[in-house]
């Protein structure tokens, strides 16, 4: 999948369709002069359905058709015959996606399974014929309902994507890297900052065909929680992780530091993240030696308290299988 056909947030306009008129008519047949009313209910308007489909990745379908509207039901008819139903329209997403009434920006659901649905806009009622209006004291009533008008509304759909484990860290830290040696996926790759600038997805492929799926999200820069950088257009990702993969590099000035600051971006936005099971990988750690290496292990049990890390290296390909081990355990705890 090409950067430019990653979508994860658009606006659209969905309409359902009006509700029928109830018919106003009374029978007529031979040798039946007084046949009394009986006009039938207008069809019900047609709905708006989102539904969750598995197989799509991105919202991409929606880049360019941003209008979905419904049918309008029929009208009631003679013999009590009801009008038909109008046509439902239906907006296939990827699991994972919120719904949001865009002016209020109010969470209406999400979709998290496959073909799950969910109503957006719902249909008109058709209105009722004149046949449900007599009585014993108006036994040829000439009236019957309007069809309810559809409902319109401007909705924004986020992706937040579904992914085992979340690869966090800063810009240039080699996610796309890592990505790449774990999995087929072919992120983008250069030695500039802000390379990725879409959440990229790989599955893992572990022992005995087990296989997980990776996520590596755009890098993170002090103040993203705010909004600055990349901000929420990638944060809103990692909240749907299982097991967050904080990868820093061996020649950051100080390991540490950037996982407090990483973790500390992570709480500023949704507290709820510190819950999920983190793992710290240490990369290109090939260009240390043995007894650098043991320094900075001394240095990290202090720092990182309870929290497991990994010395790997993507480029010479150290470590790899061990973080894949790391990664299916705290998967399956």
């Amino acid at each position: 999948m090409t950067e430019g056909n990653f979508v994860d947030y658009v606006k659209v306009y969905v309409v359902s369709g009006n509700g029928g008129k109830g018919s106003v008519h009374l029978h007529r047949e031979k040798y039946i002069t007084k046949g009394g009313p009986d006009g039938g209910d207008g069809g019900r308007g047609g709905h708006v359905i989102i539904r969750g489909n598995n197989n799509l990745w991105t919202l991409v379908t929606f880049k360019f058709k941003k209008h979905f509207k419904a049918g309008h039901g029929e009208h009631g008819s003679k013999n009590r015959s009801t009008g038909a139903d109008g046509q439902d329209v239906y907006m296939d997403v990827p699991l994972g996606t919120v719904v949001r009434d865009t002016e209020t920006n109010e969470i209406l659901f999400e979709i998290t399974d496959n073909g799950e649905e969910k109503i957006v806009a719902e249909g008109g009622m058709g209105g009722r014929g004149n046949w449900h209006f007599k009585s014993s004291t108006n036994q040829t009533p000439r009236y019957a309902q309007p069809g309810i008008p559809g409902q319109e509304y401007h909705v924004t759909l986020e992706l937040k994507v579904l992914a085992d484990v979340g690869l966090v860290g800063f810009p240039n830290a080699g996610k796309s890297t890592l990505l790449s040696v774990m999995t087929s996926a072919k992120p983008k790759i250069a030695d500039y900052e802000f390379t990725t600038l879409k959440p990229n997805l790989g599955i893992v492929e572990h022992r005995d065909y087990k296989s997980f799926v990776m996520a590596d999200i755009p890098g993170i820069i002090e103040g993203a929680a705010e909004g600055k950088g990349l901000g929420h257009y990638f944060l809103r990702h990692i909240e749907r992780n299982a097991t967050l993969l904080f990868l820093i590099p061996a020649d950051s000035n100080d390991i540490s530091k950037e996982y407090e600051i990483l973790l500390d971006e992570l709480r500023r936005y949704n507290p709820e993240l510190l819950d999920k099971a983190k793992l710290v990988a240490i990369s290109k750690s090939d260009m240390l030696d043995e007894e650098l290496m043991g320094e900075m292990k001394v240095e990290l049990d202090k720092d990182l308290e309870n929290v497991p890390y990994l010395f790997i290296s993507s480029v010479a390909q150290q470590g790899i299988q061990e973080l894949k081990d790391a990664l299916w355990k705290l998967l399956n705890e």
